[in-house]
């Protein structure tokens, strides 16, 4: 009951912000997800991202190892889902991306800060920074046919993941009131993005519930046991593993729905995968948590 009642109170505020966002949509309330999304991923994430990474105290070769162990997961998540995908005779461009990559910033995030504190924070943002690193060149290439790594460079997600590794490896630290300044702006970061995944969700129209359904509870077994090989195989810490599990092992973000309808794909079969899965988490991240706790 003590371990039930923990995981509750880990899990209860991240999906009752989503719970907001979802309320917000169907009461009729307006809500630019676009604009939101834009702040957040092009300001309010980035300073978030930089002050966890120069303030940590978490030794540089563990963030390394865990840097190399997610790309280990993420490779291993790719050869399955791959197998998935062609026995199943689903579309490579539809199905393998989502499939592949969960949803680690609005979910991962804040359940790592929630369920650690600020060190399995620090250790979420090196896993966020190598999805975003994969998804904006190999999940492109397979939703499109083509990805950039300029463009990976250029994104401020990512150019603040390496700012302030610089700064970590460097001990440097930015001007106190500089400091508190990006704080205030990235602790705007999770509640906007778990309230904005609520939005998302709720005005999301599925194709249908039964392959998605199943295809959900795929991933997470998948993704759960491919990201326990990969840490064990590096040697990963208890918070370290546990951080690198719940993160990969998140539902099906919003930005593979996004992608799929930019690129032709199928937009409507991916959102059935968002909205299952991300129900779907509601019940397997808890019980993932209650695992690795």
């Amino acid at each position: 009951m003590p371990m039930l009642l923990t995981v509750l109170e880990i899990t209860a505020p991240v999906f009752l912000l989503a719970a907001v966002g979802f309320a917000w949509v169907k009461l009729g309330f307006e809500y630019r997800v676009e604009f939101v999304t834009r702040f957040a991923m092009t300001l309010s994430v980035p300073c978030l991202i930089f002050v966890a990474l120069m303030r940590t105290q978490v030794e540089a070769s563990a963030l390394a190892a865990l840097s190399l162990a997610s790309f280990a997961a993420y490779a291993l998540v790719t050869l399955a889902m791959l197998a998935l995908v062609v026995l199943g005779r689903l579309d490579r461009r539809t199905f393998l991306a989502p499939l592949i990559f969960g949803n680690t910033g609005n979910l991962g995030l804040p359940l790592a800060l929630f369920a650690f504190g600020d060190v399995g924070l620090d250790y979420a943002v090196v896993v966020f920074a190598v999805m975003a690193i994969l998804s904006f060149t190999f999940g492109i290439w397979l939703v499109s046919g083509g990805g950039s790594l300029i463009k990976v460079v250029k994104e401020p997600v990512v150019a603040a993941t390496l700012l302030g590794a610089l700064f970590l490896w460097q001990g440097w630290q930015t001007p106190t009131f500089l400091t508190n300044a990006l704080d205030l702006i990235g602790q705007m970061a999770i509640p906007m993005m778990l309230i904005t995944l609520g939005v998302a969700v709720a005005r999301l129209q599925p194709a249908g519930f039964v392959v998605p359904s199943v295809l959900s509870a795929l991933k997470v077994a998948v993704c759960v046991g491919c990201a326990w090989a990969a840490g064990a195989w590096f040697g990963l810490d208890r918070t370290a593993l546990a951080v690198l599990i719940v993160q990969v092992a998140t539902p099906v973000a919003v930005t593979s729905y996004l992608l799929a309808e930019k690129y032709g794909a199928d937009a409507d079969s991916v959102a059935g995968l968002v909205v299952v899965s991300t129900i779907m988490s509601v019940i397997t991240l808890p019980l993932i948590l209650a695992f690795v706790i």
